[in-house]
């Protein structure tokens, strides 16, 4: 056996033990896995400057350098969202749904784990807790194999946790770290039938692409935010500069982070004086065509086709001028990829006709995509927003990784 079929053997060997654990022990190892992050949040803080400093020696992007880095906020907030987890009804054993048939069957429909979870992620240290501690909660081992550039932080992280697994009395394998950042690695990975029930890529498009079409696994795609922004004629121009700044620029490397907008030409000029003082304190880059580019300064450049479909992960935003809000829907039908999209209007009619036509994981009216995520949904933490529409769609917090199972009771019926 290669060393990711052991590992994938261990996995499946502890998925039997955890899909029968209870919720209170499910529980305590959660936070047994908190308190070690805190307690050794020095640990992780030092491996992960080593990754930063590396990093920064490759001439990794800042925006890059920022999903990077760990800091002491933002590892409270990752130990924060290992508790919210803890704290959410468990869904394994929920039965959906209870009838007796017209022949006495008792048919019932079971929430049930998946099984084992294999995750491939970039260089974002906190997806390694908080897919761990959703796939907990919910029942699932998971493998993990992120990129190199955050491999000491996933390091220690991993082992921290599976410390606190012991602890807990499950075992340590119910969390394992894929050591070997190759590509080679990560391709068997994605062919590890009979070990792995579903592969789950967090990443850039091309990441998901690649996954999507390599692997012999079952796939969820997840992340791939081309999204987009329309401000319509009817907008609160006000309104819609600060969202698209707040959408653009809060968090650029972030997958519902928009990467388009659409602005309706009888308010682009107008729209565009409030706008770009905005944009400009982040230094955003404007790519436009040609009816925008002379609005948006001498900064701006001319879009290519490309840059319709390109996810930047940057402070760079293609502009689009439409003349009517069908041309803006059909834009997004073309180029979007289901994620999130937006429309500024005050004309209820309209926002209506946005929500009922778009085709995307989540449809907004007057409010940033950067609310697309399991913990502002309710969900908690988040192992992606799926973009697709099989099994789970939008923010996967614990029920979409559940599956189900019908259990039926009889007194001797046979068909």
């Amino acid at each position: 056996m290669t060393t990711l079929q052991t590992q994938g053997a261990a996995a499946k060997a502890a998925a039997r033990i955890l899909s029968t654990a209870g919720t209170a022990q499910k529980n305590a190892a959660l936070e047994a896995i908190a308190k070690v992050l805190t307690e050794r949040q020095d640990q992780w803080l030092a491996a992960n400057a080593q990754d930063v400093a590396a990093a920064k020696e490759a001439g990794m992007r800042p925006a890059m350098l920022d999903r990077l880095t760990l800091t002491p906020e933002r590892i409270a907030g990752i130990v924060d969202g290992v508790r919210q987890v803890a704290a959410l009804p468990d869904p394994i054993g929920r039965v959906d749904k209870m009838e007796t048939r017209p022949n006495g069957l008792i048919i019932g429909r079971r929430r049930v784990p998946l099984g084992v979870i294999a995750i491939i992620f970039e260089a974002r240290p906190n997806v390694t807790v908080d897919a761990a501690a959703l796939c907990l909660k919910s029942g699932n081992v998971c493998i993990l194999r992120g990129g190199k550039e955050a491999i000491r932080s996933n390091r220690c992280a991993a082992e921290l946790m599976r410390r606190a697994l012991e602890e807990a009395g499950l075992p340590a394998d119910c969390i394992s770290l894929v050591q070997d950042t190759s590509h080679e690695t990560a391709n068997e990975l994605m062919h590890l039938d009979g070990y792995v029930d579903v592969l789950i890529p967090r990443g850039g498009a091309g990441l998901i692409r690649a996954v999507a079409r390599e692997a012999s696994v079952p796939v969820i795609r997840t992340g791939e935010g081309v999204c987009h922004v329309y401000i319509d004629e009817e907008a609160d121009l006000d309104m819609g500069a600060n969202i698209l700044y707040n959408a653009k620029c809060s968090r650029p490397s972030v997958c519902n982070a928009v990467e388009c907008v659409l602005v309706h030409r009888d308010v682009a000029a107008d729209f565009w004086k409030r706008a770009l003082p905005l944009l400009a304190q982040k230094q955003v880059e404007l790519r436009g065509d040609d009816e925008a580019l002379p609005l948006l300064g001498p900064g701006a450049v001319a879009a290519t086709e490309a840059d319709w479909d390109t996810e930047y992960d940057d402070y760079i935003l293609a502009v689009r001028t439409v003349g009517s809000m069908d041309e803006a829907m059909d834009f997004i039908a073309a180029h979007g990829t289901g994620h999130s999209e937006a429309i500024i209007t005050k004309n209820y009619f309209k926002a209506q006709r946005f929500l009922n036509e778009v085709d995307a994981a989540a449809v907004y009216v007057n409010a940033s995509t950067r609310f697309t995520d399991g913990g502002e949904f309710g969900l908690g933490a988040e192992i992606g927003i799926s973009t697709q529409k099989m099994h789970a769609r939008g923010p996967m917090g614990l029920e979409e990784l559940t599956s189900c199972k019908y259990v039926i009771y009889g007194e001797g019926q046979v068909r």
